[in-house]
This record gives structure tokens, sequence and C-alpha cells, in this order.
């Protein structure tokens, strides 16, 4: 397995209106930052996109911290000063034990758990809404920032009224306009059905870190009718300015066309091991 040159991370975490810390910061007197392993699944479904994370010799300050209710996590992983943020979510589970002669902790991390764990929305309108205003009042009430795909068409309701959760009321404003919603590092995404969240494509080829040869996939239906939908498993090195629903222009010797992502799993570990991407395409 090949080495990658240069591995650089920045965690961060703490609970909001509460002191938080980072590492991952390198100095002349700490030339390498403490270990860390991770395994981030992100999709393109409703579901929480889930990260485990394991970080070696933290002090009893910084695990105090890991430990409050509702601590948030933040993960950044590149290059060098080039690094994107790969998931922020909050912690689901953690647990410290000894490896050997060091300290491990381990965090289950769900993106989005809170929000949607405990956010209860009561919406009414007076007259005629936008599908896309309701959208915006949903996440206004999640504390969440809204974005919308560069080609999603917004209808309008004569009346709109919900109580309940707000994934839910998420549910039936995107069906309304033939769209769907997911949440990213935080953030929530609205885009058309199997479309992309922008016009730019990432271009994947062996010069900008596609590893190995291209693998024809086959997925089951994302819901209870449909077809089978093929596709392309790629790897490629670290780069977490790919997000889910993104244009990806693929280039190998095997296939050459424009997809979008459908998962990405992005794993490392800045001591040894593996600092890499694996999604999977479809066409787009």
């Amino acid at each position: 397995m090949t080495k990658q040159f240069d591995r650089s991370y920045r965690l961060s975490a703490g609970a909001a209106g509460s002191a938080g810390f980072e590492i991952g910061e390198t100095s002349l007197s700490r030339p390498t930052a403490l270990h860390i392993c991770f395994a981030v699944d992100r999709a393109d479904t409703k579901t929480p996109d889930l990260a485990k994370i394991s970080i070696w010799n933290l002090n009893d300050e910084q695990l105090a911290i890991l430990y409050k209710k509702d601590c948030v996590v933040a993960l950044r992983a590149g290059y060098g000063s080039l690094m994107s943020l790969i998931f922020v979510g909050d912690i689901a589970f953690a647990s410290t034990i000894a490896d050997r002669a060091d300290r491990e902790t381990a965090l289950e991390c769900v993106d989005g758990g809170v929000r949607l764990r405990d956010t209860f929305v009561t919406l009414s309108y007076g007259g005629a809404v936008g599908v896309d205003a309701v959208i915006r009042d949903i996440a206004l009430k999640m504390g969440v920032a809204a974005t919308f795909s560069h080609d999603a068409e917004f209808g309008t309701f004569p009346k709109f009224s919900f109580v309940g959760p707000a994934r839910s009321a998420l549910d039936k404003a995107c069906a309304s306009s033939g769209l769907q919603w997911n949440i990213q590092n935080g953030v929530l995404q609205v885009k058309r059905k199997g479309g992309t969240m922008g016009r730019e494509a990432f271009l994947l080829s062996p010069n900008t870190g596609l590893l190995g040869v291209p693998r024809q996939v086959m997925f089951a239906p994302s819901e209870s009718k449909g077809d089978k939908q093929q596709g392309w498993e790629v790897e490629y090195l670290m780069n977490g300015a790919v997000g889910i629903g993104d244009f990806v222009r693929l280039e190998s010797r095997k296939v050459a066309g424009y997809f979008r992502t459908r998962t990405i799993e992005l794993i490392g570990d800045n001591v040894e091991g593996d600092w890499k991407c694996t999604a999977t395409l479809v066409e787009a």
C-alpha cells in the first residue's frame, strides 16, 4: 500500500455555547499531530450520515468536553494546508479504553442527529406560500442553513399547515415539487430527484487522484417501486471537496462520462493505513 505524503487533519469539538478544543495542529515543538483514524459514510438519502472516529491520547480536559451533552464534532482532512470539511455531527456514543501504552477514544457520530431528533415544528400560513419559503422556515426552526440545487423548481401551496417532526414536514414540502432532501455536514440540501447540486463537474482521473480501475456495480431501487440502477465504484485520494449529489466527470481507460455521486466513504489514518475515498457514481 502506498502511503501518501503530508496527510493532515483538523478536528474541533464542543457543545454550543461552551468551550471546545481543536487538535491536528503541528508546530516546531509538536511536529506530528495526535493519531486519528476515521470512517465517514455519506449517502444521498434522508438517513443521517455517520462517522466513526478514533483518537489516541487526548488529555483529560479534552475528554471531558467530548463527554458533554450534545457535543458537536467537525472534521477536516486533506494534504498539507489543503483540507476540506468532511463531517460535522453530534456525538451519539463515546468510549475510552487503554490501548497498550496509549489511550484510545472511540466516537460514533451522526450528521444532524440532534436537530433531526429534537425538532418539532408548527407551521401555518394564512394564504398561498411557495414551497421554497416553507423549506426555509423548516430549516430555520431546525437551526440549519438550507441550500438548493441549481435547477430546483418550486411550486406553491394554496395553503399549508403542519404540526409534527421536521423531517415529516420536509418530506411533505419536497414531495409536492418533485424534490428530495438530506443533511450534509450540518446543511440541509434540497435538489431535484436524481439531480445534482451544482452545474460544475469535478474531474476524477489518474491525474487528479483516481486510484485503480472503476468497478461496475448495481444498486437495488431506493424506493419500493423502480428498476435496479447501474453505476461505478471508484477510489481516489482523500478529497472532501467532492460531496453527495455533486456532478463528476470520470475519465479512465475503462469508462468516461458524466455522473453524480450517490455514496461516498472517506477512510483515513494519519499514521498508517488508507487516506482515500470510495464513491459510487450513477449517470447524471
